[in-house]
């Protein structure tokens, strides 16, 4: 029989080995919520370690992220390839051991926590993806996905306000299958947090709708198991997600530091880890396991055996659901359907012939209306703002439970043809021998949570199997910003749709008028930013974005109406820029003297004063660039030969200027002010943004 004292000790012994190594880090969490790790590990969670990227694998999220040593120490223990040397190497350069957990340089982690609060709002974006997927793929006698999502998370989690927007929907949702461990320790940096925090926590998540166990004795490994067996028996009868209060003492073990702020956030100090062995009972040196607390830890055996029983169980499914189980074997895989590159094309060719003057957020919502029918993993929503961000289409309902909790299927799904069954798609019958099954909603209500939304959507991504993409207004990517930062850092497909993109969208003004926010956000390393400026520059934005696996991307769109820009070429609108128009003379063509460049909703204003100075024989070139972050991957060749050196820019876009100059641009007409509350043709006007004053510009330029 395992001996879980032991095994809890080697991770106090290897966290505070490791934090002292690198004279960096937090050792008091790990130590503290140690036998809740071994309770977790070594009884419930369901993983293999020889292969971290099983399906049907449990996931589990270190909200806590600072208390990564917990993480690392018991990935290693349990057999992933995480050897002693990396744990000796804890927050060095290259190191597969940074100071917070990184999915995809760390073996068994599953997304990137330190932003106290997103874990348990990426727990939720998992624990909701595997209920959808279930309700999607599960058939009678083929439960082929069936895991929980695990989180363990402080109090600083607790106090971002984020944890409420997350945890209320979580509730909402009824995910039964999501339990948190609160490591209950009263302790953060400045210390005993009863000053600053007096939420009453469980009654907190009672009224969010979770079951709540506890306050248990959370350095007791029996009494943390005992209480998730029921969070589970609980979430299986009733659909409620499960908060475990474990009051633990944060640095336990440590004669002088356990219980402290001290314990937090620094090294404990050679002579303390002396101290801690001598009271822990832990007489090995500094990295040393012994052979019998390895044995105890190792998950190999055990991982082996659960993946290949469930590898049987997916083998069934597949004989049964033969387009089932390539469905959702390409899901997981995050590929697209064969066909998918012919649906973008003739989607931007359907825009390109329509050539309609809508504004550019119904110009998504036409692209969504073609691409949410091809591809079922699209899964939309918006925060509280539907009927302005236009993200839900005739092929996504809204997604809802009924009164079980369990996820209310609508109309049957499409059939393939019965005779040539379609491997590409999901097929309810095979052989036309099993009933038609129900579509799951796929357009959420997210409600007025943009941060949560952002950080759900960034949990569902990581989960695999949708494409995650959610609404709101330019304006509201402040309140989101950090979870889109996190998804660009984890490189993962999620796609923001942000409306109401500037001084256009007129009478709410300033301060829901967007001006510096499109820069903001092409600040981000790894995001691609579009401000698409027709339908079908909205329609190759979607389709790239869909089509990139290794960044987010963000829509910034219009309340107004644009005009189509005709346009001879549309391969090079996935270049983020590309020659919209030459001057119209044959004559002038040779011989342009400057370069407009605009985006979204100015191009229209570039266009008109083009022929503004064609009249006054002034041949300009007009570029649109729907997409800088694009646009700046470009090779040198294609970006000369867009903007030849030599002739004078000059930008137009209704935001600051700043971020304009970096292209050489000798002016820029745009905003750096607050906008005003009016309607938007008198806000034009009044800001300049009028084929008359970029035209003034360009002739100011070339009169210097």
């Amino acid at each position: 029989m395992a001996n879980q004292a032991l095994m809890a000790n080697a991770i106090r012994a290897l966290a505070m080995d490791a934090v002292q190594t690198a004279n960096s880090g937090h050792p008091g969490a790990p130590m503290g919520m140690a036998d809740m790790a071994v309770a977790l590990w070594g009884e419930h969670l369901q993983f293999n370690p020889t292969n971290p990227h099983w399906a049907n694998r449990d996931r589990f999220i270190l909200s806590n992220g600072h208390a990564s040593m917990l993480q690392y120490a018991v990935l290693h223990l349990t057999g992933y390839d995480l050897p002693i040397e990396q744990l000796k190497h804890f927050r060095q350069l290259h190191s597969k051991t940074p100071g917070h957990p990184e999915v995809d340089v760390t073996p068994g982690v599953e997304t990137t926590t330190g932003p106290l609060g997103q874990g348990i709002a990426n727990a939720v974006g998992f624990a909701l993806a595997e209920k959808l997927l279930a309700s999607e793929f599960n058939r009678s006698g083929h439960d082929i996905v069936d895991h929980h999502t695990y989180v363990f998370l402080g109090d600083g989690c607790m106090m971002e306000g984020i944890s409420h927007e997350a945890c209320a929907i979580a509730g909402a949702w009824r995910l039964g299958k999501l339990i948190a461990l609160y490591d209950d320790n009263g302790i953060s940096i400045d210390g005993q947090v009863k000053p600053w925090f007096i939420d009453n926590t469980p009654e907190r998540f009672k009224a969010y709708g979770w079951h709540v166990i506890g306050p248990i004795e959370g350095n007791d490994a029996a009494e943390v198991s005992k209480a998730i067996s029921e969070a589970k028996a609980h979430g299986a009868s009733a659909n409620q997600p499960t908060l475990i209060v474990c009051k633990t003492v944060i640095g336990k073990g440590s004669p002088n530091r356990a219980g402290t702020a001290k314990a937090h956030g620094e090294a404990l100090g050679a002579d303390e880890i002396k101290l801690t062995r001598e009271a822990i009972g832990w007489p090995y040196p500094a990295f040393e396991v012994p052979a019998e607390v390895y044995a105890d830890w190792d998950g190999k055996e055990r991982g082996a055996k659960e993946e290949a029983a469930w590898n049987e169980k997916f083998a069934s499914y597949g004989a049964a659901h033969p387009a089932l189980a390539a469905e959702f074997t390409r899901r997981m895989k995050g590929e697209l359907p064969a066909d998918f590159n012919q649906v973008a094309f003739d989607t931007v060719v359907a825009a390109h012939t329509k050539a309609e003057t809508v504004a550019s957020r119904k110009a998504s919502q036409l692209a969504l209306e073609s691409f949410t029918a091809a591809l079922p993993e699209m899964l939309g929503g918006s925060a509280d703002l539907t009927g302005s961000n236009l993200t839900n289409t005739k092929s996504t309902p809204a997604l809802r439970f009924d009164a079980k909790g369990d996820v209310v299927l609508t109309a049957p799904v499409a059939q393939p043809d019965q005779g040539a069954e379609d491997e590409s798609r999901p097929a309810s019958t095979t052989n036309g021998a099993e009933p038609a099954h129900g579509q799951i909603g796929r357009h959420i209500n997210y409600g007025v949570r943009e941060f949560g939304m952002a950080a759900i959507m960034n949990g569902v991504a990581l989960h695999g199997g949708y494409i995650p993409y959610g609404g709101t207004f330019l304006t509201f990517s402040d309140y989101s910003r950090n979870a889109i930062r996190m998804a660009a850092l984890m490189k993962r497909r999620i796609i923001h749709v942000f409306t109401h993109d500037s001084i256009g969208l007129g009478e709410d003004g300033p301060t829901h008028q967007s001006i510096e926010h499109a820069a903001s956000l092409r600040l981000i390393p790894n995001l691609d930013v579009w401000r698409p400026g027709d339908t079908a520059e909205t329609a190759v934005a979607w389709a790239v974005a869909l089509q990139t696996q290794g960044r987010p991307s963000a829509l910034l769109l219009s309340r107004q109406n644009i005009a189509y820009a005709a346009k001879s070429d549309l391969a090079d609108i996935s270049k983020g820029a590309y020659v919209l128009s030459e001057p119209a003379d044959v004559g002038l063509k040779k011989k342009a003297k400057a370069v407009l460049i605009a985006t979204g909703s100015e191009v229209q204003h570039a266009i008109a004063a083009q022929k503004l100075l064609a009249e006054k024989k002034i041949p300009v070139r007009v570029v649109s660039m729907p997409s800088t972050s694009v646009f700046d991957r470009q090779s040198k060749a294609y970006k000369k030969a867009v903007l030849p050196a030599g002739l004078p820019r000059i930008a137009v876009e209704m935001g600051v200027t700043d971020g304009w100059w970096k292209y050489g641009c000798a002016a820029v007409v745009g905003i750096d002010t607050f906008g005003e509350s009016a309607p938007a043709p008198a806000l034009f006007k009044h800001f300049g943004f009028t084929p008359e004053n970029v035209a003034d510009t360009v002739r100011a330029v070339l009169a210097k």
